[in-house]
C-alpha cells in the first residue's frame, strides 16, 4: 500500500493525464486516479497516483510535497488504506458466513436469556402463591382455635349466643 500517494491540491484543469506527466519522473506509475464529484462530474481536487516500486513513490512524495501545480500547492502524502463501510474490517472485505457463528451464539445467549426471565417469573408467582396459601391456612387454624377456646369457655359461649339473638 505504501506505493500509492495521495495528491490533493489540484487545480481544475489538472486531469489523469497530466497527473501522469507530473509523477512519471520518479518512476514507473501503475494507475492514476482523480475521484469525480458525481453532482458537478469534476475531480474532487485530489488524486491517487500509484507507483510499481516503493523507493519510486517515496522519490515522488519527498520532492513533489509542497510543489506548485497549475498555481496550485500540491499536498502529497502515502494514501491511507480505504475504509468500507460496515465495521472495523467493513463487511465487504469479509465472507457472508463469517459472522454465522457469532450469530448463533447471540441468538442461544438471547433465547437462554429470556427462558431465564420465564423461570424467575414462574418461580415468584409460585413463592406468591405459597405465601397467599399459608396466610389462608394460618387465618383458618386462628378460626378453629378460636371455635374451640369457645367450646371451652362458657362465657364465651354465653356471648356468642346473645349476639346471635340480637343479630336475629
Amino acid at each position: 500500500m505504501k506505493n500509492t500517494l495521495y495528491v490533493g491540491g489540484l487545480a481544475e484543469e489538472v486531469n489523469e493525464a497530466i497527473l501522469h506527466a507530473t509523477f512519471i519522473p520518479f518512476g514507473d506509475i501503475k494507475d492514476v486516479k482523480t475521484p469525480l464529484d458525481l453532482a458537478t462530474q469534476k475531480h474532487r481536487s485530489f488524486g491517487f497516483v500509484t507507483f510499481l516500486e516503493r523507493e519510486d513513490a517515496a522519490a515522488a512524495m519527498d520532492n513533489m510535497d509542497g510543489a506548485e501545480l497549475y498555481g496550485r500547492v500540491l499536498t502529497v502524502n502515502y494514501a491511507l488504506p480505504e475504509r468500507i463501510k460496515g465495521g472495523e474490517q467493513g463487511w465487504a472485505a469479509q465472507p457472508v458466513w463469517a459472522e454465522a457463528d457469532t450469530w448463533f451464539e447471540r441468538q442461544q445467549q438471547e433465547e437462554l436469556q429470556r427462558l431465564e426471565a420465564e423461570n424467575r417469573a414462574a418461580m415468584q408467582a409460585a413463592e406468591e402463591l405459597h405465601r397467599r396459601k399459608q396466610a389462608a391456612e394460618e387465618r383458618e387454624g386462628e378460626k378453629e382455635d378460636e371455635t374451640t377456646a369457645m367450646k371451652d369457655d362458657p362465657m364465651a359461649q354465653a356471648e356468642a349466643e346473645a349476639l346471635q339473638q340480637n343479630n336475629s
